[in-house]
């Protein structure tokens, strides 16, 4: 059977959710990944006002949508990030407080840990995000690195996170590490550390975003094979290399968009990651949750593209076949 197709709310969260319900269904979708920001999905709110769940869901329902997960990236960043004036638009003010750096990351794993009962009250076992990471700026390592410091920044995750998780497993809820460039995990390697670190527990696996292997030259299908067990949720999204020699795949500190990126966020099937791979190996390793596209393109109108987009998953996705093809000659 197909899976659902849903449409993270993320970049659309300056639209309410009870305009965007009905155009993600007008659109194609069967369902949202609603965003802890805009009015989509508020964790406090969540918590404290007693028919502000029901109210999320009712604008579901009267659109016939779906909801398999949660995601707080925007929160879940500053839990370990060193903290600076950027961090600010991306927290809630409660979370922000005076902006004192471990006072934040203090409130933003309180936030976190509220997500995953927020969650739990609305139904959803599901929620994505974000880790932040201490040593993301140690990448480049000159001045050379203190190899030391980099293993303590995994330690630091893992006495972070662990309290968190810990309230995951009480609410029965799983988080989903988006792995991405400035988080603890971004690769292969980074990706075993830092499930090692925290002890390899059940309730933190991954959200995979293939968009965020292709301009590393990273393999996507070997790594939802090798990590078949932590594959929880799946977003669709692309990106394309536009490298020629004078352009440098580190973004050269261009916004999205600029012509002289080596690299940029597509619409999906619009650049360089193969969903079709991708859905095999879903196939193989029997995912059966949600494609949800988390759509960014900065040179194509958004609701042309997620039209697009839906029906590009669609077109794409299948199911894994019960019978050998040739099947017929067996004696």
């Amino acid at each position: 059977m197909p899976r659902p197709v849903t449409l993270f709310t993320g970049q659309w969260a300056d639209l309410p959710l009870a305009e965007l319900a009905p155009k993600a269904k007008e659109l194609g979708f069967d369902g949202l990944e609603l965003a802890c920001w805009g009015d989509h999905f508020e964790v406090s709110r969540a918590l404290v006002e007693p028919d502000y769940v029901q109210s999320r869901r009712d604008i579901l329902d009267q659109n016939e949508l779906q909801c398999f997960a949660i995601s707080n990236h925007l929160v879940g960043q500053s839990v370990c990030d060193p903290i600076d004036s950027r961090h600010q638009a991306t927290v809630p003010a409660h979370v922000w407080g005076d902006g004192e750096p471990e006072g934040v990351r203090q409130r933003a794993a309180q936030e976190m840990m509220d997500t995953a009962r927020a969650a739990a009250r609305f139904g959803v076992t599901q929620v994505n995000g974000f880790s932040g990471s201490s040593i993301w700026h140690m990448l480049y390592s000159f001045p050379p690195n203190d190899f030391e410091q980099i293993e303590a920044g995994y330690q630091d995750f893992a006495n972070r996170w662990n309290p968190i998780i810990d309230v995951f497993d009480q609410e029965g809820v799983k988080f989903g590490l988006e792995v991405h460039p400035t988080e603890i995990a971004y690769d292969f390697v980074t990706t075993r550390k830092a499930l090692d670190a925290i002890g390899n527990r059940e309730g933190f696996g991954i959200n995979f975003d293939p968009s965020h292997f292709a301009h590393q030259f990273l393999d996507s299908v070997a790594f939802i094979e090798e990590f078949a067990d932590r594959i929880y949720h799946f977003h669709v999204k692309d990106s394309r290399r536009r490298l020629n020699g004078r352009r440098s795949i580190l973004g050269s500190h261009l916004d999205f968009g600029s012509p002289e990126r080596g690299w940029d966020f597509v619409s999906p099937g619009h650049g360089d990651v193969n969903l079709e791979d991708c859905i095999r190996a879903l196939n193989r390793i029997g995912y059966e949750g949600p494609l949800s596209i988390e759509w960014e393109d900065s040179g194509m109108d958004r609701e042309w593209g997620a039209r697009d987009a839906v029906q590009f998953v669609r077109r794409t996705d299948f199911s894994p076949s019960s019978v050998a093809f040739d099947a017929a000659f067996a004696k």
